[in-house]
C-alpha cells in the first residue's frame, strides 16, 4: 500500500478527480456516516460536502490528510493531527480511518493504521490516541484488536458525541507496545 499525503492548493482545493475518488470512498461508508452523523444525509453525499468537510480539517495547523492507494486505486484515507488541541494530551492522534467498505476485510485498514503509527514512529512520537464513537463497536473491535486500549471515555469535540478514547504506544525499534503510561 503506498501513503501519501493528500494534495491541495494554498486555498485547500482538491483536484476534480480525486474528490470523486474521495467522495465515492465516503459514499462507500454508509454505516458509519449514519452512526457519525458528520454528513446531514448519509443516503446522499455530495462531492462539495467532501471538500468542505476536508478543507475544514486542511485548515488545522498539524494535520494530515493521507490517501491510501492499492491495486491502483484508492483503498483508504486517513486524517491525523500531529497534536491534540488539549495542551496536556501528549500524542498525536488518528482523527479518521476510513476504507473503502467494498475493502473491508481485505487488510487494507490494518496496513492504513500501521503506515499512520510508523510515521509517527519515524518522527520520534511514543504513542499514538484515537477516539472511537461510543456507538461503533466495529470501529472498536478493529482498534482493539490491533493493540489499541481504551483509556478514557469523553464526547468529542466537534459534536459533543460519546467516544471512547484509545491508545497505542510506539516502541521506537518498530515493535508496537500496547501498555499505557
Amino acid at each position: 500500500m503506498i501513503l501519501e499525503s493528500l494534495p491541495l492548493t494554498p486555498d485547500h482545493d482538491i483536484p476534480g478527480p480525486l474528490l470523486t475518488e474521495l467522495t465515492a470512498l465516503h459514499v462507500s461508508n454508509r454505516e458509519f456516516n449514519a452512526l457519525s452523523g458528520d454528513f446531514p444525509d448519509p443516503d446522499d453525499i455530495r462531492p462539495e460536502q467532501v471538500a468542505e468537510a476536508l478543507a475544514e480539517e486542511a485548515a488545522h495547523p498539524g494535520v494530515e490528510l493521507l490517501l491510501a492507494r492499492g491495486a491502483g486505486r484508492l483503498a483508504g484515507f486517513a486524517i491525523t493531527l500531529a497534536h491534540h488541541p488539549d495542551p496536556a494530551d501528549p500524542d498525536p492522534w488518528i482523527g479518521l480511518l476510513l476504507v473503502d467498505a467494498r475493502e473491508h476485510g481485505k487488510g487494507y485498514g490494518r496496513a492504513l493504521a500501521a503506515g499512520v503509527e510508523e510515521r509517527f514512529r519515524a518522527a520520534g512520537r511514543t504513542g499514538v490516541r484515537l477516539a472511537v464513537l461510543d456507538n461503533n463497536p466495529k470501529g472498536l473491535a478493529f482498534w482493539t484488536a490491533l493493540g489499541y486500549e481504551v483509556i478514557d471515555h469523553r464526547e468529542d469535540r466537534r459534536l459533543g458525541r460519546p467516544c471512547a478514547v484509545l491508545r497505542k504506544a510506539l516502541d521506537s525499534a518498530g515493535t508496537d507496545r500496547t501498555d499505557t503510561p
